[in-house]
């Protein structure tokens, strides 16, 4: 397999599950990479309290910053520059990428995989919207109920963190789909991968970007 049969089998699992995509996970492609995936409206919650997978402890989650389309672009032969992306951009929020695989172990695993499973991509939590403009770096801190406060130096993996959102919108436009006016896109984790555990309060601080608390809980078994 290679990426671009993970690629196509990434989208025929879209077509098989009929979910609507609500939004996109992206980073700048590198070497035997392709980084898109996408989110399915479903899986991307605004509440407190967050849903996980049933059957499961804790939940892992990535820091990110969601950048939400208020106007369509479509397909279309001409590329889409950098002042048209941003102008459809109708707002920009903190968020908690929900990460979780098909597969029982990624050890291993060829990215080509990888990109057919979706890049770990298991939901989206959209947090409030930011009270200034991105920035490529700031300190994160998050507090777990009952806990100290823990923090980092966030930094995002390509340092402008709309570069990987002007990619996707061409890479999209090329492969005739397109971003569509309401998808929420994700450009990359600040921080790596948090572990959180379940039915505890959790606070995050975007270094005064955003300032939000939630819980998660798992689903019931179906």
């Amino acid at each position: 397999m290679d990426l671009e049969d993970g690629w196509q089998v990434q989208q025929e699992v879209s077509r098989r599950l009929a979910l609507t995509i609500g939004g996109w996970k992206a980073a700048l492609p590198g070497p035997g990479k392709l980084v898109v995936a996408p989110i399915y409206a479903p899986g991307i919650s605004q509440q407190a309290a967050v849903l996980t997978r049933p059957g499961v402890d804790s939940v892992k989650v990535e820091p990110e910053i969601a950048y939400v389309v208020a106007r369509d672009l479509p397909a279309r032969a001409q590329a889409y520059s950098e002042q048209e992306v941003d102008a459809a951009v109708g707002s920009v929020h903190a968020a908690l990428e929900i990460c979780a695989s098909r597969y029982l172990s990624l050890a291993d695993l060829p990215f080509p995989e990888l990109l057919a499973d979706g890049l770990v991509n298991d939901g989206l939590w959209l947090g409030p919207a930011l009270a200034a403009t991105e920035a490529p770096a700031f300190e994160l801190s998050w507090q777990i109920e009952g806990e100290p406060v823990q923090q980092a130096q966030a930094r995002h993996p390509n340092g402008q963190p709309r570069a990987p959102l002007y990619w996707l919108a061409n890479f999209l436009r090329e492969r005739g789909l397109g971003l569509l006016a309401g998808q929420t896109v994700i450009t990359g984790s600040y921080a790596g991968v948090l572990e959180l555990p379940l039915q505890r309060r959790v606070r995050f601080d975007y270094g005064g970007l955003a300032r939000f608390e939630l819980s998660f809980a798992a689903a019931r078994q179906p």
